[in-house]
């Protein structure tokens, strides 16, 4: 199995409270948006980038 990096629907809604607690709610909200506008986007992307 490749990484791709790739954030998904599923790993962001599984891992919330992970990601909320280490990351602060804007990055869950920019993931949520990502999955939303279904743009193919990393995690890194979301957490370091400014809404």
């Amino acid at each position: 199995m490749a990484i791709c990096g790739v954030i998904t629907t599923k790993d962001v809604l599984r891992h919330t409270a992970t990601i909320v607690r280490e990351f602060g709610p804007g990055a869950y909200l920019r993931c949520c948006l990502a999955i939303l506008r279904r743009e193919q986007t990393t995690f890194l992307s979301c957490v370091f980038t400014r809404i």
